[in-house]
């Protein structure tokens, strides 16, 4: 073993050795190793999400964090090559923010359901029928639905943004709970309009004289799945457990939930409070890295869901995008453009 790959052995066994076998961290070490040694050599930088593994989070990520704070360092940074370990809606953001770097995404097949449940169509069929009421996506949609939006929002700011527009009507997309969570909070109404119809499926046309959100169908396939029954069976096991849940849950979910909110928010509540126990209702691998950085903590998690595009970004997949600088993000020109306006939007807002 090398001095180098022993000095990265010692970091990841000093954060990981109680979630890995020692001769994985090793191996581990070497991949760790040699993707440090290629980011120097071609003056790269690596984002990498809340979501992503414990060796590729603490071993090459420079910048880690959730969604809005990827985003503000996407925007700062001067490397020459980002490399984004979280899913293409982020790497396209890295891309609109930074149109003279190399963006590179370790995997194709890092999608996102909830991003690929809107297109920019259906964004313009929204504006004939409700025309002037501002358009609010969420930052996890593609930057062809960003740009024909009035401002981006994450989950952490979502209701600030909404507010931020004095507007008693906004269109709120593509997040179905995020929507119900985010009316409840800022005391509005929702409703989701039915495809070529005039009418919504909840409350009418007449809604519009109140304050209301225009929602849409849209969910993230990993918290969909949590249920209030998740939380009871952890309950009935563990009485004295905290539960936190992000807020693409369902809002059933939200209410017996002690706390929600983003990854990040989750992972700072964590860290600054004493619980016995704490229960992540979101992607399993982020409890794993916050077990890393707070070993004493007890986290409980349902690892039977996984989202399987985060899953795709792998130390050998981001090793690979390094080397053979793969695979090139791009964004056509307009559609940068407008799409950097809602971003910066946002940006000014928090």
């Amino acid at each position: 073993m090398s001095a180098e790959i022993r000095n990265e052995y010692e970091k990841l066994k000093s954060r990981l050795k109680d979630l890995y076998f020692d001769f994985e961290i090793r191996e581990k070490a070497k991949l760790v190793s040699e993707i440090n040694h290629l980011k120097r050599k071609k003056n790269a930088i690596i984002l990498g999400h809340n979501y992503m593994e414990p060796a590729l989070y603490y071993g090459v990520a420079d910048i880690t964090g959730d969604s809005l704070m990827l985003c503000q360092q996407a925007a700062k940074t001067s490397a020459k090559v980002i490399v984004f370990c979280g899913v293409r809606f982020m790497a396209e953001t890295a891309k609109i923010v930074n149109p003279e770097r190399m963006v590179l995404l370790p995997s194709l097949k890092a999608g996102c359901s909830l991003a690929a449940s809107l297109t920019a169509d259906d964004i313009r069929g929204l504006r004939s029928r409700f025309p002037g009421v501002p358009v609010v996506v969420y930052i996890n949609t593609y930057a062809e639905v960003k740009a024909e939006a009035d401002i981006c929002c994450t989950s952490s700011n979502a209701a600030h943004i909404i507010d931020s527009l004095r507007s008693d009507t906004v269109i709120f997309l593509p997040d179905e709970y995020l929507a119900r969570n985010v009316a409840k909070e800022t005391g509005r109404h929702i409703i989701f309009p039915t495809v070529n119809t005039k009418n919504s499926e909840e409350g009418s046309s007449d809604s519009l004289l109140e304050k209301v959100i225009i929602g849409w169908h849209g969910r993230c396939e990993v918290h969909e799945r949590f249920t209030v029954e998740d939380i009871d069976r952890a309950r009935l096991q563990f009485p004295d457990v905290l539960v936190l849940a992000h807020p693409e849950c369902n809002p059933e979910v939200i209410s017996e939930a002690d706390f929600s909110g983003s990854t990040a928010a989750m992972i700072r509540y964590v860290k600054d409070t004493n619980a016995p126990r704490y229960l992540l209702l979101t992607e399993c691998s982020m409890g794993d890295n916050i077990l890393a950085e707070n070993p004493e903590k007890e986290i409980v998690r349902l690892c039977s869901v996984r989202c399987p595009h985060m899953n795709q970004i792998t130390l050998e997949q981001t090793k690979k995008a390094l080397e053979l600088g793969r695979y090139q993000i791009e964004v056509p020109e307009p559609i940068r453009e407008r799409a950097k306006h809602a971003i910066h939007r946002m940006l000014q807002a928090v």
